[in-house]
């Protein structure tokens, strides 16, 4: 029965009843230039504020430690791990692969020098 269908789409499909004759005729689309936002203009742009009362729920999804909140870069920080997660549209980021390492501020001084 299948085939007998399908033939029949095949050979047929110039007798294709149109139903929709009193619709107006489509008109061919053309390219529109288009300017696209580079990422430079986000920066620009006022980022929607990130509800810090997420953050009781929120924990780092390797370390599972609380993370804490730094308006300043608008990042969520692990500090355990030394990663800050991206906050992107006022929705943190939370991808292990798109978290960024983090300097941690160690004392030179106590560090043994190699002679």
């Amino acid at each position: 029965m299948f085939r007998s269908v399908v033939g029949r789409l095949v050979t047929e499909t110039g007798r294709v009843p149109r139903c929709t004759r009193t619709a107006a005729p489509t008109q061919r689309l053309t390219a529109v230039s288009v300017s696209a936002r580079s990422f430079s203009d986000v920066k620009d742009e006022a980022q929607p504020p990130f509800d810090s009362s997420l953050l009781q729920f929120l924990v780092c999804p390797l370390s599972k430690k609380p993370l804490r909140y730094e308006a300043k870069t608008n990042e969520l920080i692990n500090e355990e791990l030394g990663i800050a997660y991206p906050i992107i549209d006022g929705v943190p980021n939370m991808i292990p692969q798109e978290a960024r390492l983090i300097q941690k501020y160690t004392d030179t001084s106590t560090t043994p020098t190699q002679d």
